[in-house]
């Protein structure tokens, strides 16, 4: 659960032969730093393998629906016997025994950081923030989170932390974010937006 806490337990993560990984963990033409999966590198999946991208398949709409990699079996665990080093880590889930569940992203409640500061004439709803809550009802889950009691508190990878929503079960999942976690790369992609 946690290398650096031994008290936290253990737990088992089953692994197959196809696993779903975040769509941004994958970039086709990707620019310098990025250091995700994309054609012909390697990256670690967490606790397990190091794998290599060398297919992508389509579908008619020309959107990536696969992505065909190969596995070194040498590297269980996420070392390599040859002392090769990899830059990126992936989290990921297997396809067939992940669990689907409702994820729920919130944000600020407005887009004015200080409502003190609101124009004359406008109220607080003009500064509602559109995307203050993002439902994301297709997500995948480790099957180990679906016996989550309401309010059991989650670090999920890479994208905050989580406790289980008071109307979570084990046959729907939810999940509600509490807390973001800083993202480099995405602060990257924004400075390169701005300059």
């Amino acid at each position: 659960n946690n290398p650096e806490d031994p008290s936290a337990g253990v737990r088992q993560v089953p692994f197959s032969r196809e696993i779903f990984i975040e769509r941004d963990d994958f970039m086709e033409n990707p620019p310098k730093k990025f250091f995700r999966l994309s054609p012909d590198s390697e990256v670690r999946l967490k606790h397990a393998y190091f794998i290599t991208c060398k297919e992508v398949v389509r579908n008619e709409a020309g959107e990536i629906t696969e992505l065909r990699c190969v596995y070194d079996p040498e590297s269980r665990g996420g070392q390599s016997p040859d002392g090769r080093r990899v830059k990126g880590t992936l989290h990921w889930v297997s396809c067939d025994q992940s669990v689907e569940a409702e994820v729920r992203l919130y944000d600020r409640l407005f887009t004015l950081k200080d409502m003190s500061e609101m124009e004359e004439g406008k109220e607080y709803r003009d500064y509602l923030n559109p995307s203050s809550l993002v439902v994301l009802k297709n997500s995948r889950i480790e099957p180990s989170l679906a016996g989550a009691q309401p309010l059991d508190r989650f670090q999920f990878l890479r994208q905050g932390y989580f406790c289980a929503d008071r109307d979570s079960t084990a046959e729907r999942p939810i999940f509600n974010r509490t807390v973001t976690l800083k993202d480099s790369w995405a602060k990257l992609v924004r400075k390169d937006k701005t300059d």
